[in-house]
């Protein structure tokens, strides 16, 4: 394994002193709620249409909009979760069609910060894993994976990107490749990973073990974690010890309103949309136990009404 060769400071948010709204849930938004077929759950291809990319538009202003109402800033994801190279073949994309998807992302999002008139919005460029995240058999080298995420990450850093957020991650090896390949570029990195109903990485590590071991390997140059594609209460299991040295470094979730597994959620036919209010109730409640967390938002099955919920319950008034 490579390590990192220099140790840096850890990176922080503009501003953290207050919270920024973030989404991932668009996907499972736009296929069940609004009957839109996605394909290999690529959202990216809907920017290649003007009604694609009016329902994109849509979806990132509402966003925004519930943000400025909460007094929260906003971070926009682009929709490059599954433009790499592997998980776009089978719609096929190849490199330089990807190139071109990963920039006018980037640009989209540039173009939906500008139209809002709202600060502070930033552009997260959205890098998910090489394979299905919930297949933990499928596994890289920490350097294999630089090598790989250089590649998407590399079209991503000639934008006007401001960090990149590895999402969804379940082993350790493809988080440190990701934020090494990030670093490479001299981008912020954020890594987020998933956990299961134990609280626990989809290959079996211990969430803070995963931390731990991806920020000594990186040499702390990861700018926060985050956990998400989990309903907060199996997020809960994933916390153990709150008082370790680790916890200031998780500083993002990002849930699911369902508290099915991964593997029921996939042979799922319908939404389960959960209880807004509710979700709403348990992440503020997380955040109460966990000061240090700043970045919130939602991940599958959820839409505006987990957002508005969600800002609302975290709203000091």
């Amino acid at each position: 394994m490579l390590e990192q060769q220099v140790t840096q400071e850890p990176r922080r948010l503009p501003d953290d002193s207050r919270i920024y709204l973030t989404y991932t849930g668009l996907e499972t938004d736009l296929i069940f709620n609004r009957g839109i077929d996605l394909p290999e759950f690529a959202s990216f291809p809907l920017l290649e249409h003007a009604d694609g990319r009016a329902l994109l538009a849509a979806a990132f202003q509402d966003q925004i909009a519930v943000a400025r109402a909460g007094g929260c800033g906003c971070i926009l994801e682009s929709t490059t979760w599954v433009a790499n190279r592997d998980r776009a073949a089978p719609l096929g994309y190849g490199a330089d069609q990807l190139a071109e998807v990963n920039r006018r992302s980037m640009a989209f999002l540039a173009e939906q910060r500008d139209a809002a008139g709202y600060d502070p919005i930033l552009l997260s460029a959205n890098v998910g894993p090489r394979a299905d995240a919930f297949s933990p058999e499928v596994t890289m080298t920490a350097d294999e994976a630089r090598a790989y995420h250089a590649e998407q990450i590399g079209w991503l850093a000639e934008t006007e990107v401001d960090f990149i957020a590895g999402y969804t991650l379940a082993n350790v090896p493809e988080a440190i490749g990701l934020a090494q390949a990030a670093t490479d570029h001299h981008l912020s990195v954020a890594i987020s990973f998933t956990v299961e109903v134990d609280g626990r990485l989809p290959s079996g590590t211990p969430f803070p073990e995963a931390l731990a071991e991806t920020d000594a390997t990186t040499g702390g140059a990861v700018a926060y974690y985050m956990i998400n594609c989990a309903h907060p209460d199996h997020i809960a299991r994933a916390f153990g010890d709150a008082d370790a040295h680790w916890s200031p470094r998780l500083q993002g979730l990002v849930v699911n309103a369902s508290r099915c597994s991964h593997a029921e959620l996939d042979e799922a036919t319908e939404l389960d949309a959960g209880d807004p209010p509710e979700l709403g109730r348990a992440v503020a409640a997380l955040t109460r136990a966990h000061t240090q967390l700043k970045v919130i938002g939602g991940c599958c099955g959820t839409d505006m009404r987990h957002l508005r919920e969600i800002v609302r319950n975290l709203s000091p008034d």
